[in-house]
C-alpha cells in the first residue's frame, strides 16, 4: 500500500511539473483522503522552495480539502524554521493553506534552539525520523524533494 501511494504521488508530481492538467483525486472508498509527508533535512533555500512548491502543487491538483500535507523538518533543515529564515514568508503562507510544518525537537536540542527561536506557526514532534516512519506506517505517501 505504501509503495502504491508513493507511485501515485510521484506520478502526480511528475504530471504537475510537466504542466499536465490538474487531476481531481478525492478520498478513496474508505473515506481516507490523500496524505503526504514531505521530508526536509537540508538547509538550502532551493530545496525548501521545492518542498513548498510540491505541497502547493498537490493541493492545487487534488483540491486543498482532498489532501493532507505535513512537512517534517530535522537536521540542517531546521534553520529554515527560525524567525530569520529566508523562506519564513513561504512557510507562513503554506500554514495558511493548511500545510502542517513540524520541527524535530531532537534536532533543536542538538543545535541549542528554543521555541522562541522558531517561527510562531511551527509545530513540534519529538523526533523527525520517528514522525516520518509513523506516518508511513499509517499509509501516508512519502516525498523527499
Amino acid at each position: 500500500m505504501q509503495f502504491r501511494n508513493l507511485i501515485i504521488a510521484s506520478s502526480m508530481l511528475a504530471a504537475i511539473a510537466a504542466g499536465g492538467a490538474p487531476v481531481a483525486l478525492a478520498a478513496d472508498a474508505s473515506g481516507v483522503k490523500n496524505r503526504v509527508v514531505i521530508q526536509v533535512s537540508e538547509s538550502d533555500p532551493k530545496n525548501w522552495n521545492l518542498a513548498l512548491n510540491n505541497a502547493r502543487n498537490l493541493q492545487q491538483a487534488l483540491g486543498e480539502e482532498n489532501v493532507e500535507v505535513e512537512i517534517v523538518v530535522y537536521g540542517p533543515g531546521i534553520g529554515m524554521l527560525k524567525k530569520d529564515s529566508a523562506v519564513a514568508k513561504r512557510i507562513s503562507d503554506a500554514r495558511d493553506k493548511k500545510v502542517t510544518v513540524v520541527a524535530c525537537e531532537n534536532t533543536m536540542k542538538g543545535q541549542h534552539l528554543t521555541y522562541d527561536d522558531m517561527l510562531p506557526t511551527v509545530g513540534y514532534v519529538p523526533g523527525g525520523v520517528i514522525e516520518i516512519m509513523q506516518k508511513q506506517q499509517q499509509g501516508w505517501s512519502y516525498i523527499r524533494p
